[in-house]
C-alpha cells in the first residue's frame, strides 16, 4: 500500500527537500495517522495484526497518539484561571450595558423574523403552490445533514437605497453534507422573483471568497431570474460585479475545490452560467429551466412561441445539450443525488472524535452586560474572555507590558487559539506586543481570535514631545498591521464594541481579510464616533449657524450609518451574532478552517472544462 520512499518521507523530512513538497508530505502524514489510528482501535485479535506485519507500528503509533493527547489536555488544564467576577464598582456600568443589549437584541430579533419570511407570505404561497417548488429553507433541510449550520449575513439587503431585499435574495452559509463542511449559495425566488440585485452579487462573491480561503467545497442551488436591469451599472461592468462569480468558479475548480449545482428553478441570462461551470449539475424535471433568453424574448425577436420546457427544460439539457449531468424527477431526488455526488468527491470528512473540554466557569448570559453601550462603558476585556475560554483558563503573554492590549493562548471547545483583545487605546507598547504575539502564532500555526473594541478617537498632540510619542505609536501600529496582514494562519474577528478608525485595521478589520468577521448587536462601525463630536444644536434652535447645522446633519448621518445592522445589511461583516452564542460560533469556525488539513490536494492546476 505504501512504498518505501513515501513511508520514509513521512517519518523524517530530507534536509534537501524543497518547500513545495511540504504541503503534500503534511497531507500524506495526516492520511497515514488516520489509517493507522483506525487500526489502533480495530477489534481484530493482536495475532492477526501481527501476521500482517503491523503490530509493532500499531503499538508505537497508538502509544504516541494517546500520550500526546493526554499531555495536551494536562497542559491546557494548567493554564491560569481568569477571575471573571464582576466587581461592585463595575455594577452600574454592567446594568447600563445590559439594558442597551436587551434593546438592540429585540431589534435584531425583529429583523431576523422579517428575513425568515423571504419575499413575504403571498410570495411564498405563489412559489410553493402555483409554481410547485420548495421554499429555500425547506430545500436546505433536504440538502444538509441534520445538524445546525452557520448562516452568513442573514441581514444583508435590508433598507438599501433601492429598497428591502431580504437576505439579499439568496441564502449563504456553511453546513455539513455527508459529514463534510460545505459552502452553500441558494437563491430565494420569493424575493423579487429571484432577480439579482447588487447586494446579492456581493453576498455570493463573499461566499465564494470564504470557500476559496478555507478550501470548502461549494453547492449552488440556482433559481434565478437574472439581473435587475435598472441597476445593471452596479452589477455588470466592474471587476467585482456579476462576472466575477463565473471567474471564481473556474479558479476554484483549478484549485481543486469541488463545486456542484442544482437547477431548481429558472436560470436565465447570467444565472445560466453557474450550473454550466460547476463540475456536476442536477436539473429538476418540470421546474428547472436553463437558457440565456427566455420564451418572451424569443417571441419578441422571432414572433415564435416556444415553451420553457422545449427551450431549456430538464429533458433537453439532460438528453440533448449535455448542460446537465443528472436528471431528477423531484426536488427530493435532486438533493439525494447531490449528496451522492458529494460522497464521490474523495473528500474525507473530519475525524469523528470528541475533543474533551471544560465549560467556562462563568455564565455566557453575563456577556450581555459586558457588551459596551459605547467606548466609555467598556469593562476589562478579561471578563469577556473568562466567559469564552475552556475552563476560563488563559495563558497570558506579556501580562505586564502594553496592558491596553491583552494577548495570550486559550482553548475554545478544545481548539487552541491565540487571543488578541483590545483593553484600551492601542499604545506604542501595546502595538509592539501585538506584533510580537501575532508573529508567534504565525510561526506556530495557531489560529488567532481578535476581539475588537477600538478607541473612537485619539487626542491630538499639543507639544513636540507628544508629537514624537504620537509618531512612535504610528510606527508601532504599522509594525503590528504588517504582522497581521502577513500572518499565514486562520484569523477570526469579533467586534464586541467599537470598530473605529485605523486601529480597526490593526485589529484585523474587514480590509485585512479575516477568515470570518462577526459583530455583536451593540457594535458600532465608523471612521469616527458621532457621540464624541462637539455639542450640536438641538431641534428648534433658531440661532444655528450654517456650520453647526452641517455638523448636526453629519452627526445624525454617522449615528445611523454606524450601527451593526447598517453594517451587516451592506456585507461589511459576515453577520451579527448574539454575545451568548459567540463561543459556539467561534468553535464552528475553527472546525471549518481545520477541515482543509484533511483534504487531499492534487497537483493539477487546470479547471474541469465541460463539453
Amino acid at each position: 500500500m505504501w512504498n518505501t520512499v513515501a513511508l520514509r518521507s513521512l517519518g523524517r523530512l530530507h534536509p534537501n527537500a524543497t518547500p513545495p513538497q511540504l504541503p503534500r508530505l503534511q497531507t500524506l502524514n495526516h492520511v497515514f495517522e488516520r489509517k493507522y489510528k483506525d487500526l489502533c482501535h480495530s477489534k481484530l485479535p493482536a495475532l492477526v495484526l501481527q501476521n500482517q506485519g503491523l503490530k509493532r507500528t500499531r503499538d508505537m503509533l497508538c502509544c504516541r497518539l494517546v500520550s500526546n493527547k493526554a499531555k495536551y489536555r494536562r497542559c491546557a488544564k494548567t493554564y491560569p484561571v481568569l477571575d471573571g467576577r464582576i466587581l461592585s464598582v463595575y455594577r452600574h456600568v454592567f446594568e447600563e450595558n445590559l439594558r442597551n443589549s436587551e434593546a438592540v437584541i429585540k431589534r435584531y430579533s425583529e429583523l431576523l423574523e422579517t428575513v425568515s419570511k423571504g419575499g413575504g407570505e403571498n410570495a411564498i404561497l405563489r412559489h410553493t403552490q402555483r409554481n410547485k417548488k420548495l421554499f429555500v429553507r425547506e430545500r436546505l433541510k433536504l440538502l444538509l445533514d441534520d445538524e445546525s449550520f452557520l448562516e452568513l449575513s442573514p441581514l444583508a439587503g435590508l433598507e438599501m437605497p433601492y429598497g428591502d431585499v431580504p437576505a439579499a435574495g439568496c441564502l449563504t452559509g456553511i453546513g455539513k453534507i455527508c459529514g463534510v463542511w460545505c459552502v452553500f449559495m441558494a437563491n430565494d425566488a420569493t424575493v423579487k422573483g429571484g432577480t439579482i440585485y447588487p447586494i446579492g452579487v456581493k453576498k455570493q462573491l463573499r461566499a465564494q471568497e470564504i470557500a476559496m480561503q478555507n478550501r470548502l467545497l461549494s453547492v449552488y442551488l440556482v433559481d434565478s431570474g437574472g439581473a435587475f436591469l435598472p441597476l445593471q451599472s452596479e452589477l455588470f461592468p466592474d471587476k467585482s460585479h456579476g462576472g466575477r462569480l463565473f471567474y471564481n468558479e473556474a479558479i476554484m475548480s483549478a484549485m481543486r475545490i469541488p463545486q456542484v449545482a442544482v437547477v431548481c428553478g429558472s436560470c436565465v441570462a447570467g444565472g445560466a452560467y453557474v450550473p454550466t461551470m460547476a463540475e456536476e449539475a442536477v436539473i429538476i424535471d418540470k421546474i428547472g429551466t436553463l437558457f440565456l433568453a427566455g420564451p418572451p424574448l424569443v417571441k419578441a425577436a422571432t414572433g415564435e412561441y416556444v415553451s420553457p420546457e422545449d427551450l431549456g427544460g430538464a429533458k433537453l439539457h439532460s438528453e440533448v445539450s449535455g448542460c446537465s449531468d443528472h436528471f431528477a424527477s423531484s426536488e427530493k431526488e435532486a438533493y439525494e443525488c447531490i449528496r451522492n455526488v458529494i460522497s464521490t468527491l474523495n473528500y474525507d470528512p473530519l475525524p469523528e472524535q470528541v475533543i474533551e473540554h471544560d465549560s467556562p466557569l462563568y455564565s455566557s448570559d453575563e456577556l450581555l452586560g459586558l457588551a459596551p453601550r459605547d467606548y466609555r462603558c467598556s469593562l476589562p476585556v478579561k471578563l469577556i474572555l473568562s466567559r469564552l475560554m475552556d475552563g476560563s483558563r488563559f495563558q497570558e503573554f506579556k501580562a505586564n507590558y502594553g496592558t491596553t492590549l491583552v494577548t495570550g493562548f486559550g482553548h475554545v471547545q478544545g481548539h487552541l487559539v491565540g487571543i488578541v483583545a483590545n483593553n484600551g487605546e492601542l499604545t506604542h507598547d501595546a502595538s509592539l506586543k501585538g506584533s510580537h504575539f501575532v508573529q508567534l502564532c504565525s510561526q506556530r500555526s495557531i489560529p488567532i481570535l481578535f476581539f475588537q473594541n477600538t478607541a473612537p478617537h485619539t487626542a491630538e498632540p499639543t507639544s513636540i514631545s507628544q508629537a514624537e510619542a504620537h509618531s512612535n505609536r504610528l510606527k508601532a501600529q504599522a509594525s503590528m498591521m504588517a504582522a497581521v496582514a502577513c500572518a499565514a494562519v486562520p484569523k477570526i474577528t469579533i467586534v464586541v464594541g467599537g470598530c473605529y478608525g485605523s486601529e480597526s485595521y490593526v485589529m484585523c478589520g474587514r480590509s485585512f481579510s479575516p477568515n470570518f468577521l462577526f459583530l455583536w448587536p451593540n457594535a458600532r462601525v465608523a471612521l469616527v464616533d458621532s457621540r464624541h463630536f462637539s455639542t450640536v444644536p438641538q431641534a428648534g434652535d433658531n440661532d444655528c449657524t450654517g456650520d453647526e447645522l452641517e455638523l448636526k446633519h453629519l452627526k445624525e448621518k454617522l449615528e445611523e450609518e454606524s450601527s451593526a445592522f447598517y453594517s451587516s445589511a451592506r456585507l461589511w461583516d459576515d453577520g451579527v451574532i448574539l454575545p451568548q452564542n459567540t463561543r459556539k460560533v467561534i468553535a464552528q469556525c475553527l472546525e471549518i478552517v481545520e477541515q482543509q488539513k484533511y483534504g487531499v490536494v492534487s497537483p493539477c492546476q487546470y479547471p474541469v472544462i465541460r463539453m
